[in-house]
């Protein structure tokens, strides 16, 4: 049985895979532009953050109706349940679908068909955390939360995802005042390409109680003392690094280096079908490369559900974190 733990930064169209992509590009009548499933995991190959997001979001053209969008999370609880999570707060990305013609209602409504039954099928708790673009304006974004409001009793928060560079967390400042005013809970993507700078301005700025990402945190130690001072926690996703080029190396990753100055670190999977893994495989990877021990991993798991949104339930989060202390290696 794996250790237990909880998934805090997961975008659930990043859960693609190829088979389940043709399945439902032929239930669809969906064309790829790929000959079969090995051609298309050749694709999942790639050279930096964008030419990544550019296939991400050509294969979203397979998922068009609630029916998809269930047997997309449900897929994916189904691996998360053999890897250990006991509990996930998952990523969608509402403007990527739509863009295409898809109403918010079918997305929400499709991932929650998977999400209301979760415990019982896989034993999994599940949040939902609804991510804005930020490479679409901060209009978009603004009329993405309006489109959420008939829904947002199924949305515990909010996050900003897509390309970094170029896109400074206060081309948001409004949409997340918004979204605080209507008690949603907020994170973000920063300190991943963007620079630690990103990181303070979506703590200063957007308000975030967790930074997605956030390992170029340590290039500035005023901000680290911060973090650690704040206790604000951090969701890495390793084997995403390394596949996107922000590390060289997974041996190179500064992991070890950010427990060691009492950084709040979470390990995650980001967009495991693309990216080399699942959290699980992220959590055998640091031990394996990085050399960390049992204990840290233990310390990992028990940050994951201290950095959960379950302030509504702490109960459960003092279960969770019962099962991570009596766990044997």
């Amino acid at each position: 049985m794996p250790l237990p733990k909880a998934e805090l930064h997961l975008h659930i169209e990043g859960t693609l895979e190829p088979e389940l992509a043709f399945e439902l590009a032929a239930r669809n009548g969906v064309t790829l532009p790929y000959a079969d499933t090995d051609w298309l995991r050749e694709a999942y190959r790639f050279e930096d953050l964008q030419s990544f997001l550019n296939l991400y979001y050509e294969l979203m053209a397979v998922l068009r109706t609630e029916r998809d969008f269930a047997d997309l999370a449900d897929a994916y609880l189904t691996r998360a349940a053999a890897q250990g999570v006991r509990h996930v707060e998952m990523f969608f990305d509402p403007q990527a679908h739509t863009a295409r013609g898809v109403a918010m209602g079918t997305v929400v409504e499709g991932l929650w068909r998977a999400l209301e039954k979760s415990e019982e099928t896989h034993g999994i708790s599940t949040r939902l955390i609804m991510c804005f673009l930020r490479d679409e304006s901060a209009d978009s974004a603004m009329e993405t939360l309006e489109a959420a409001r008939p829904y947002l009793d199924r949305i515990t928060g909010i996050g900003l995802d897509s390309a970094e560079v170029g896109h400074p967390p206060v081309k948001f400042r409004e949409v997340y005042e918004a979204a605080a005013a209507l008690g949603l809970r907020r994170v973000a993507h920063a300190g991943e390409e963007g620079p630690p700078e990103y990181i303070t301005e979506a703590l200063d700025v957007l308000g975030v109680e967790r930074v997605d990402h956030g390992l170029r945190c340590m290039e500035d130690p005023a901000l680290v003392e911060r973090l650690v001072r704040e206790r604000i926690p951090l969701t890495l996703c390793p084997l995403s690094n390394v596949r996107l080029r922000t590390v060289d190396t997974l041996a190179d990753h500064p992991l070890p280096a950010m427990l060691d100055a009492g950084l709040l670190c979470t390990v995650n999977s980001d967009d495991p079908a693309y990216f080399g893994g699942y959290v699980g495989d992220n959590f055998d990877a640091v031990h394996r490369t990085l050399g960390l021990s049992e204990e840290r991993l233990r310390e990992l798991a028990r940050n994951s559900f201290t950095a959960s949104f379950l302030e509504d339930d702490e109960e459960r989060r003092a279960r969770y974190l019962a099962e991570v202390d009596a766990y044997e290696f």
